[in-house]
This record gives C-alpha cells, structure tokens and sequence, in this order.
C-alpha cells in the first residue's frame, strides 16, 4: 500500500466528485425530481473512472 493514504489528486478528485453526486442525487430525491436524482446517480460511476484514470495517469503519489 502506499505512504499516502489516499491523500493524493487522483483521490481527492474522486472523493470530490462522489461526493457532488451524492449532493445531486439527494437533492433530486428530496425535491422529487426522479431525472436529478437520476444524474446523481449517473456521476457515481464517473468518480470511479476519473479516479482509476488519473491514477493510471501517475496522480495517485504525492511524490
């Protein structure tokens, strides 16, 4: 494992966005809005790929 723990841009920009569809998702289930929930949902996946990507990309070390 690395030294960082997750303390990294590749993670920080997946917890970021993770985070945003989380706030969308929610939104769209409390205002009854089944499309932005629908986004909301739709973002969590993004996260993955965005994090896996940028990590592949050489943004998951600090150094």
């Amino acid at each position: 494992m690395a030294d960082n723990h997750g303390n990294t841009p590749a993670a920080w920009t997946a917890v970021a966005i993770a985070l945003a569809a989380f706030v969308v998702g929610g939104v769209g289930l409390m205002a009854g809005s089944m499309v932005t929930f629908w986004v909301g949902v739709a973002l969590a996946p993004v996260a993955i790929l965005v994090g896996y990507v940028m990590a592949r990309m050489g943004y998951h070390s600090s150094h």
